[in-house]
């Protein structure tokens, strides 16, 4: 049991250190004028002036900050953190540590273009033990449908990551062709490195833009048009601006005259994405279980075996395959080290339960055919942005 807890104990030493070196740093910082008479020896004249005025300093600066900067630098700081903007009434007692998330950073090779091969499949393996406590109780753990990591669903209750609904939610599609996005893959703002999450920062603070804040669809078109007219140095044109309408329906699925703020960010995030890095960065950020969905997709769709499709067929995708899928999937008995990707004749392969080879008859004499390569640079985004557990579309496929 000593080695199943390890983690936990690690935790719980680290945070006693932690608390233990805080303590004392505020001791030494209680104590100002000792340590400087200690310092300074026999320079002493001046020091009570200095450190009156430097007193007089933190006096006059502490009541003219208010306090709705210090609360609004705070949620600043948790989306910086990746840990976005959690609500001050929510209660972790008794909860987990949340996982300390560390922001990805480029690498050189980072736009070569990737080896991904159509021929060669992957072999899709999930982790044995949980993420959290690491302990393995075989298939009482719900596998993530992006990453190899898999939860106990009594631990992501404690370390708050199911709360109502979405603990129904993981119950009924966990072990389903449609899946779950464990909190790390659930989050695209994740994938922005630093530098690209500051540029993110002060883009929404330049169009007062607030942490949390849900928006409505004059929110939404005032957004678009301010980070236009800045990139741009013009006005936006009126066919970008009903691109932007659209795409804020299919942020609200449910209609409610709103976007959320996690689905405005992770949409966002998608977007600088597709602006800053090149189509092989994005394509290196694919998972083997994202891989093999494409593959099986493609597959599907290539009717007469020669590695080509249409380009009707490749647009049809983004909209069918690549988008959030419904949870009208009946439940498989699948084990969890094998719940990844799907195969051709799956019932998740397209919508309905049908087959994607009925999407589109086979036009590719009338039309640009895509080889495989090319498929995956023309879907690697909305790839990515399937991610989320959420219903929203955090990228609306241009029609």
């Amino acid at each position: 049991m000593g080695v199943l807890m390890s983690r936990r104990q690690t935790v719980e030493r680290v945070q006693k250190v932690s608390l233990a070196v805080s303590a004392f740093k505020d001791g030494l910082r209680e104590q100002p004028s000792t340590r400087r008479r200690a310092e300074a020896g026999t320079t002493r004249q001046g020091t009570l002036e200095q450190e009156v005025q430097e007193g007089e300093e933190e006096a006059s600066a502490g009541p003219s900050q208010p306090e709705e900067s210090s609360a609004s630098k705070a949620a600043w700081e948790r989306l910086r953190d990746g840990r976005g903007v959690e609500p001050e009434e929510f209660d972790r007692a008794n909860r987990f540590t949340p996982p300390a998330f560390i922001r990805p950073k480029r690498e050189l090779h980072d736009d070569e273009p990737p080896d991904i091969s159509l021929e060669q499949r992957e072999q899709i393996v999930n982790d044995e033990m949980c993420e959290i406590c690491e302990v393995w109780t075989a298939e009482s753990l719900f596998p993530c449908r992006i990453c190899p990591r898999v939860y106990h669903d009594g631990c992501l209750r404690r370390m708050g990551y199911l709360q109502k609904d979405s603990a129904v939610e993981v119950t009924e599609t966990a072990h389903t062709e449609t899946g779950w996005s464990c909190y790390y893959c659930d989050n695209l703002n994740l994938l922005l490195t630093e530098e690209e999450m500051y540029s993110l920062m002060e883009t929404l603070k330049n169009c007062k833009i607030i942490p949390g804040a849900c928006l409505t669809l004059d929110d939404f078109l005032h957004y678009k048009h301010q980070v236009h007219k800045q990139q741009f140095e013009r006005t936006m044109p009126e066919a970008q601006e009903e691109q932007a309408a659209l795409q804020f329906n299919a942020l609200d699925p449910d209609k409610k005259g709103h976007i959320e703020w996690q689905d405005f960010l992770s949409h966002e995030s998608i977007q600088l994405l597709q602006k800053i890095r090149p189509q092989n960065a994005l394509l290196r950020l694919l998972t083997p279980k994202e891989r093999e969905r494409a593959r099986a997709a493609f597959l599907a769709l290539d009717q007469d075996n020669d590695g080509f499709i249409g380009e009707g067929e490749c647009r049809q995708a983004r909209h069918t395959w690549f988008r959030k899928h419904q949870k009208e999937m009946l439940s498989c008995n699948v084990s969890i080290s094998h719940v990844g990707p799907i195969s051709e004749g799956s019932p998740a392969s397209s919508r309905n339960g049908k087959s994607p080879e009925k999407i589109l008859p086979a036009t590719k004499q009338e039309e640009t055919s895509i080889d495989w390569p090319g498929f995956l640079r023309e879907n690697v985004a909305y790839i990515l942005a399937a991610r989320p557990n959420s219903a929203a579309l955090h990228l609306q496929p241009l029609a």
